[in-house]
């Protein structure tokens, strides 16, 4: 029986129908935790909003420096980025997010914990996971597995006869979600993939046919792999981000329009703007470039891969989480330099990269006279390496 349930509360349609909802059909009360993780103007009438609608209590937390610095620059050392496009913004927040209802639960000595995720999407694993792992006494309520409303446009309906705000209509019906990282849409009109997003759709970055004329370059350094400063000025994780994402976004920078595969086997279509991240990604890989050996680098981009499903699949408390955490510290000790990279309309090019750690060296790879590597050595190197390829060229000759 629940009695008293912690709702992940967003304010967004679904959430924000779920308060009544939870009320009519569990007779519980129903605490409100909203997070704030840089989604600025969305908190705004949050708990006024919570509360008309029938929460008891709301809590809303500003948890942005602890998803800078404890989310999104571990998943930046890792390189994790799914089937190659996306920059987890939104499956990264779900853990944080989910951790921390977890404890408001605790203290509140609730006895569940609901979520607005809906069934068929990758949402409700990465909540439901998390409890899991460190709650895993408490039940989960999963409205969106349980009510009769059959789509976007029955929970409007239902909200409208409570009289319960929500920043959707039937004529602009696709969802949104943000945070520091990036802002994601996906449904609605935007669920045919021939569908082209109007202009007007995007909040974070200008079209890159309408960005400026002139190319912004910008210097980020960084520390173990963890970017401390830019243009050589130190921020905080969050603030160096934030900053990133409006000089991004005014160049054009970060925006992906992709199919992906969601864990649950369905394809879906999405669009993210990512500006601050992409930029950072491709600083991160150039100063990697130079830090790390072959081996290394290469073994990493098979971690980073399963680093990124892990993700995505909302398996961040995992002991296998753990342990790639445990190898990229220990890969990232040397990735400290500055990377310059340049922004114009929408492309985001390294140019320039350096550090003390550096493996490149100029004497090496010139193709001038060098005292250090004798090319003539390469001839037994190729005999040596090319040795297996050769017997069996020369088994294949004596059979003719």
């Amino acid at each position: 029986m629940v009695n008293k349930v912690v709702l992940a509360y967003s304010g967004g349609l679904d959430t924000s129908v779920m308060i009544p909802w939870l009320k009519e059909n569990y007779g519980c009360e129903v605490i409100a935790f909203a997070a704030n993780l840089g989604q600025e103007e969305e908190l705004k009438g949050l708990k006024q909003k919570a509360i008309k609608t029938g929460a008891s209590k709301v809590y809303i937390e500003d948890l942005t420096d602890e998803f800078a610095d404890d989310f999104l620059f571990p998943m930046l050392k890792s390189g994790a980025v799914y089937e190659g496009s996306y920059l987890l913004g939104t499956s990264v927040a779900r853990p944080l997010i989910a951790k921390r209802q977890v404890e408001i639960a605790k203290k509140e000595k609730a006895d569940a914990v609901a979520h607005g995720a809906t069934g068929k999407g990758n949402d409700q694993v990465r909540f439901e996971l998390t409890y899991k792992a460190l709650a895993p006494n408490l039940e989960i309520v999963a409205p969106w597995r349980e009510w009769d409303l059959k789509g976007r446009e029955e929970e409007i309906e239902y909200a409208k006869q409570r009289c319960i705000p929500v920043p959707v209509s039937k004529s602009k019906p696709y969802s949104s979600d943000r945070n520091l990282w990036h802002i994601s849409y996906e449904g609605g009109i935007l669920e045919d993939p021939w569908f082209e997003p109007n202009e007007d759709m995007f909040l974070l970055t200008n079209s890159p046919a309408k960005a400026p004329n002139k190319p912004a370059y910008v210097e980020i350094e960084f520390k173990n792999g963890i970017p401390v400063k830019l243009n050589g000025k130190s921020y905080k994780g969050s603030a160096l981000i934030k900053k990133l994402n409006e000089i991004g976004g005014k160049n054009g920078i970060g925006r992906v329009d992709i199919v992906e595969n969601r864990l649950v086997g369905i394809k879906s279509r999405g669009v993210y703007e990512t500006p601050g991240g992409t930029i950072l990604y491709a600083a991160h890989q150039a100063l990697e470039s130079i830090t790390l050996d072959r081996d290394t680098a290469h073994y990493k981009q098979s971690a980073a891969a399963r680093y990124a499903e892990l993700v995505y699949y909302g398996q961040w408390y995992t002991p296998l989480k753990d342990a790639l955490d445990a190898f990229i510290d220990e890969t990232q000790k040397n990735v400290s330099g500055v990377v310059r990279l340049k922004l114009y309309k929408g492309n985001c090019t390294v140019v320039g990269r350096k550090s003390p750690y550096s493996l490149y060296r100029s004497d090496l790879a010139t193709f001038e006279k060098e005292e250090i590597y004798n090319q003539k050595d390469a001839e037994g190197f190729i005999n040596l390496f090319g040795l297996p390829m050769k017997v069996q060229a020369l088994k294949r000759v004596r059979r003719k």
